[in-house]
């Protein structure tokens, strides 16, 4: 890179890992996810070819990449969810902690327990703030105090304080980003080990994102998290690994996603190894 190109010329340098203080260096020693030869399949359309990466655990790893590359894609077959779409079709190797996630005999729904979901635009049920947080309990027949839970739940996602005199009242009633932490403590109330979290932000403003990312990194001492952002500053920001994907067009001009570079936030924003990298975070293309 020459020096006008670098990250710190936009406005990188200031932001990263503003919010990694205090947690352990970045490490993939405990593997939680082992992913290889990832290809995703919609119908006769490769969505996603040739995918490799490791997720270590309670890290923050950030998917970026422009549209159409396959990010959401590759994070929704970490817990099944491509599995309710008609015509999907995974190969390759998916590990949690050493075991395939798509062995015959591996339960789909108890996945999604232990791997949690935060999706794009916050989706709380048309029911109650106690009763979002409450369902996946009933749910699952959790014994115990469910007030005590939910309280819990509610303290994790850094919203008790706010909603503690309205639990009765409809969680639509609540603002966009707090209807978003509201579905942080719906997921953690199961009590998963992985949180995924498919571009939580991108419908909230800078004062409810920047709360968001604060629970993040303080979830990250308890769950392993996973996050798909458009935003390449959140990603410097809250995250410890960054994945990078792009897409590749046949000579058919058919877009196939496929992971670019992975490595350290730091790395990848500061002296990343692939061309296509350095010209996606300083804003060549994308």
């Amino acid at each position: 890179m020459t020096k006008d190109d670098t990250p710190e010329s936009h406005g990188f340098s200031i932001a990263l890992g503003g919010r990694r203080h205090g947690r352990p260096s970045p490490s993939l020693d405990n593997p939680v996810f082992q992913i290889a030869d990832l290809d995703v399949w919609y119908g006769d359309h490769q969505a996603v070819r040739d995918v490799t990466l490791t997720v270590g655990s309670r890290q923050i790893t950030s998917m970026i990449g422009p549209s159409g590359c396959g990010k959401s894609t590759v994070i929704r077959c970490l817990n099944r969810m491509n599995d309710l779409i008609p015509g999907a079709r995974v190969t390759g190797k998916v590990a949690y902690y050493g075991e395939s996630l798509y062995d015959a005999e591996v339960d789909p729904i108890e996945v999604r327990r232990r791997i949690g979901m935060v999706f794009q635009k916050p989706n709380p049920f048309p029911k109650s703030v106690y009763d979002n947080v409450a369902y996946g309990p009933r749910v699952n027949g959790v014994k115990g105090n469910l007030d005590d839970l939910v309280e819990e739940a509610l303290t994790g996602a850094a919203l008790w304080d706010e909603v503690k005199d309205k639990l009765k009242a409809s969680a639509l009633a609540l603002s966009g980003g707090q209807q978003q932490r509201l579905c942080i403590a719906r997921a953690i109330a199961v009590k998963p080990e992985v949180i995924l979290m498919d571009e939580p932000c991108s419908a909230l403003d800078p004062i409810a994102t920047a709360k968001i990312e604060d629970l993040m990194a303080e979830l990250a001492s308890q769950f392993t998290i996973v996050i798909v952002t458009h935003n390449m500053q959140q990603a410097a920001r809250i995250s410890d690994y960054t994945a990078f994907f792009t897409a590749d067009v046949d000579e058919e001009g058919v877009r196939h996603g496929r992971l670019a570079e992975y490595d350290t936030t730091v790395t990848i924003f500061e002296n990343p190894a692939d061309q296509r990298t350095e010209d996606y975070i300083t804003g060549r293309f994308g």
